[in-house]
């Protein structure tokens, strides 16, 4: 009788650095063979775990700026002194084929699709404590400790824009913050608006219409007390 439609939904995933988002999104990818993540173009340097067109696409800040004129980007954002973007090519593609397509993306970037699509599915992840989050920061190895000051600095002034999004998950547990964050999906797959028509089928209207005729069926007392 319902009828949804075909169009995958567009879902922008976002959190303080530190508070596990990627490990988040990859454990969705092991429980969920109907997502397809945006891979964002970055001017970063790579880290230890990172590969080329599956975690970024690392360029140039020049390369990118050239991209910024062309109108490649959905949209981008400069983040800790680095440029991260979101290319335009295949988003719609995968939209189109039903796919729900994973943005993820900082908080600016996120409000400036937002705009842009406004049936867009934001989902904020939230580290478990402060305290936590600093921890996960150290472990990385990655960067000095000014740095780790700075995305320190930065996650806190981002926690307080939460309000900003439709919903937000703790990852506390791994597993547990992804089955969250499916049952998020699915639940907005039932919302009404998201819902193309709502039609009888022609073997349900056939059975409706033979009810109608049917004036002894229509026409019985009921029985309350049976």
């Amino acid at each position: 009788m319902i009828k949804s439609k075909k169009q995958g939904i567009l879902i922008i995933i976002s959190a303080p650095s530190g508070a596990g988002k990627g490990s988040v999104i990859k454990e969705m990818l092991h429980q969920s063979e109907n997502l397809w993540v945006s891979i964002s173009a970055t001017t970063r340097k790579p880290r230890t775990n990172d590969q080329e067109g599956v975690t970024y696409y690392f360029i140039s800040k020049e390369e990118f700026e050239e991209k910024l004129k062309e109108n490649y980007f959905l949209e981008y954002t400069n983040y800790a002194g680095n440029y991260y973007g979101t290319p335009k090519a295949q988003i719609q593609e995968h939209l189109d084929k039903g796919q729900d397509v994973i943005l993820e993306i900082e908080i600016e970037g996120a409000m400036n699709v937002k705009k842009q699509i406004p049936e867009a599915l934001c989902i904020f992840i939230m580290p478990p404590s402060l305290k936590e989050l600093k921890r996960r920061l150290e472990n990385r190895g990655t960067d000095t400790k000014e740095k780790i000051l700075e995305r320190f600095k930065i996650a806190y002034k981002e926690i307080n824009e939460v309000t900003k999004y439709n919903y937000v998950v703790v990852n506390d547990e791994l597993v547990t913050a992804a089955d969250k964050v499916l049952s998020i999906i699915k639940a907005e797959k039932c919302r009404v608006d998201r819902i193309e028509e709502v039609s009888l089928k022609n073997e349900e209207e056939y059975m409706h219409e033979l009810l109608r005729e049917d004036k002894e069926f229509v026409n019985e007392p009921m029985n309350l007390n049976s």
